[in-house]
Parts: C-alpha cells; sequence; structure tokens
C-alpha cells in the first residue's frame, strides 16, 4: 500500500496532522473574522501557509487531507458542534462569549469529535497543545482539556 505520506516515519505523520489542527483552528477564526467563504480561506491557507517559510523557518507542511476534513465538518456542522461546546461550557458562558480562537478550536475539535477518525483521548490532547501554542502563559490549556473531555464524552461515549 503507497499513500501520500508513505515514506514518513510516523513522528513526521503525527507532527503534519498537529500543523494541521492548528491550520484548522486559524482557519476558523479567519473565517470568523473576516467573513471569508471556507472555499477561499482552505486555498489561501494550501497555498500560502502549508509549507511557506517564515523568518527564515520553513512552516511545517500539514496534513491537507485532515485540514480540509475538519475545516468542512466545522462548517458543514457548525450548529451542532456549537451547541456541544455549549452543553460542555458553564452556562453563564455561551459560546459567542469566549475568545474567538478558543470558538475556533472548539469547533476543530468537536469537527473531529464528531468524524469519530481519531480517538478522543488523541483529540483532547491536540487541541490542549493547540491551545499552548496560542496561550502560552494562560489557564486556557487546562480550561480547554476540560471543556474537550466533556465533549468528547457526549460525542463518543463508548470510547471512556
Amino acid at each position: 500500500m503507497t499513500t501520500a505520506h508513505g515514506n514518513l516515519s510516523g513522528n513526521q505523520r503525527r507532527k503534519m496532522k498537529s500543523a494541521a489542527r492548528l491550520y484548522a483552528v486559524q482557519a476558523l477564526f479567519q473565517m470568523e473574522h473576516s467573513g471569508q467563504t471556507v472555499e477561499t480561506v482552505r486555498r489561501e491557507f494550501l497555498d500560502h501557509r502549508f509549507g511557506a517559510v517564515y523568518e527564515g523557518s520553513e512552516m511545517l507542511d500539514g496534513d491537507m487531507d485532515l485540514f480540509a476534513d475538519v475545516l468542512d465538518q466545522a462548517v458543514n456542522h457548525q450548529a451542532a458542534i456549537d451547541q456541544m461546546t455549549d452543553r460542555a461550557l458553564v452556562a453563564k458562558w455561551p459560546i459567542a462569549r469566549i475568545d474567538p480562537t478558543l470558538r475556533a478550536l472548539f469547533r476543530a475539535a468537536g469537527a473531529e469529535l464528531q468524524a469519530k477518525d481519531a480517538p478522543p483521548k488523541v483529540v483532547i490532547t491536540e487541541y490542549v497543545d493547540v491551545a499552548r501554542a496560542f496561550f502560552p502563559d494562560g489557564k486556557e490549556p487546562r480550561f480547554v482539556n476540560a471543556v474537550i473531555d466533556h465533549m468528547a464524552r457526549e460525542a463518543q461515549p463508548d470510547a471512556f
């Protein structure tokens, strides 16, 4: 069996998936902030972010299929994902009131939890890492862990 990633090590594939998740959160944030369509943002990311060079260092190539799948799932099922997120948040903090970066992160994580392609514990760990990238000194990673754990238990109760 040969795949596009067939010659990569497991570690390289994991890094590409992690990069794709980070890019998906950035793309979802950009769509909400700018009002651009998913097609416009996807094209910009695939053409200009994946493998681009910033300040002399090459950005990690992301897993383009995972990036596209997360975006499509998040956009096509946004209402259901937002409702699942709302149930995981404290009642006085509906999703509309939280930080837009966290909102994008919860939508991306919710998309993966609904797709059921990755184990929930992997999704939780990966998006907590994304939260650390955006909020290195804050309490957000712990908050993200709690919310996505709640979402995962709702989306895939058999996994726990």
